[in-house]
């Protein structure tokens, strides 16, 4: 079972099955392999999405994988002040909410048509080196033990990749740069499905709680908590537990769906190019620190990827050659990753009462279009004192 191709892509979520498609349409052979034996499932995701990214990434809006649209979102703060971002305000940060399943498929069907091959059922085992350079990767099918020999090979297999981890690239997380996540699908459920909810404070200490519309009584209601915050394996349960039960039109709901994982609220790695690697999406630690967002990154990474190790095939795929993929991802999105990581390190440490503040000088003063420079200049004419928790991000 040997093969010999030009790409091999470890890892078929969206950032995979993006590199994939644009790595064959740049003329590369190209194998997607993914461990699961059916691509999009189990379903660890909010499903919430912007608007803007499909744009970026090529994608039409389609009822194949969109659910349901929202006109835009209420941030709640623990005294229940609401500043409400609609599309006059947030543009075309509004969104969909996905069936991630169908969308996943969907993506990878993409990359079918475009020329790739892909191949359920099959794990990456080791990586195969020759002369410092990775070559391929040894893979296991159905029990059967193969290697793939590819001039390039992109690891899109999470944050907590083997890839990674195995090119000398991954680096320890700190407990503070990951958030424990639960979330229920609620059905039965009550209240606006024209706008999303989250609810900041105590209620989800150093991250942050949601309520996501799949229709109008259906509703992904979950809950991300710092790492740092937890006390014990089943804080985050009980956070949300009591989120729920203190919100009327949410506690009337029945439970058909409970997820858990661990998201990375960290900075992007140092390093996302070895000898013959490309790191992507969440395997690159592109996850948004501020919002643990990480489709629009995974997408838009996986993208660069595929058109930079398709263009480099025929030169030999140099390191050199593959550097172009860091410099492209960084110049789209490490600016804003950044900043998200330093408020997202102020929200850890600031109290309910700042929180209530902030979001009381958004709603009074009346921010026309949302954006960090203009929450903070918001909070320099109501509440300057406030401001000394945010020093630095002005």
């Amino acid at each position: 079972m040997d093969r010999q191709v030009d790409v091999l892509v470890v890892g078929a979520g969206p950032t995979g099955s993006t590199a994939a498609k644009y790595a064959a349409l740049g003329g590369a052979e190209v194998l997607l392999i993914e461990k699961r034996s059916e691509i999009g499932t189990p379903v660890r995701c909010g499903e919430g999405v912007a608007k803007r990214w499909l744009e970026e990434i090529g994608l039409t809006p389609s009822r194949e994988f969109i659910c349901h649209e929202v006109d835009g979102a209420r941030i709640i703060a623990p005294d229940g002040t609401t500043l409400v971002l609609d599309e006059t305000r947030a543009g075309n940060e509004c969104g969909y909410i996905l069936e991630r399943d169908l969308f996943d498929r969907f993506l990878a069907r993409e990359a079918a048509k475009a020329g790739s091959e892909i191949m359920i059922k099959t794990s990456a085992v080791a990586l195969l080196w020759e002369d410092g350079r990775v070559v391929g990767a040894r893979c296991e099918h159905m029990g059967e033990t193969f290697d793939v020999h590819a001039k390039v090979v992109i690891g899109a297999d999470g944050f907590e990749s083997q890839v990674g981890r195995w090119a000398g690239l991954e680096t320890p997380l700190r407990t503070r740069d990951i958030d424990a996540c639960l979330q229920y699908t609620l059905v039965g459920v009550d209240g606006d499905p024209r706008l999303n909810d989250f609810y900041l404070g105590s209620c989800a200490p150093g991250g942050y709680a949601w309520v996501f519309w799949k229709d109008t009584d259906v509703a992904n209601v979950g809950i991300g908590v710092n790492l740092s915050k937890i006390q014990e394996r089943a804080d985050a349960k009980k956070y949300l537990d009591r989120l729920i039960a203190r919100t009327p039109g949410l506690a009337r709901g029945e439970i058909v769906e409970e997820v858990a994982g661990a998201v990375s609220v960290s900075l992007p790695l140092d390093r996302t190019v070895a000898p013959g690697v490309l790191l992507a999406g969440d395997a690159a630690r592109l996850i948004d620190p501020l919002t643990g967002g990480g489709i629009l990154n995974g997408c838009l990474s996986g993208r660069y990827a595929g058109e930079v190790a398709a263009g480099a095939i025929e030169g030999g795929a140099t390191e050199e050659a593959l550097r172009a993929y860091d410099a492209k991802w960084r110049a789209r999105m490490e600016e804003e990753l950044v900043r998200h990581y330093l408020i997202k390190e102020r929200l850890i440490r600031i109290d309910d009462e700042t929180i209530n503040k902030v979001l009381r000088a958004v709603s009074e003063i009346g921010v026309n279009r949302l954006s960090t420079s203009a929450v903070l200049e918001a909070i320099r004419a109501k509440y300057p004192e406030v401001l000394k928790a945010f020093d630095g991000l002005l």
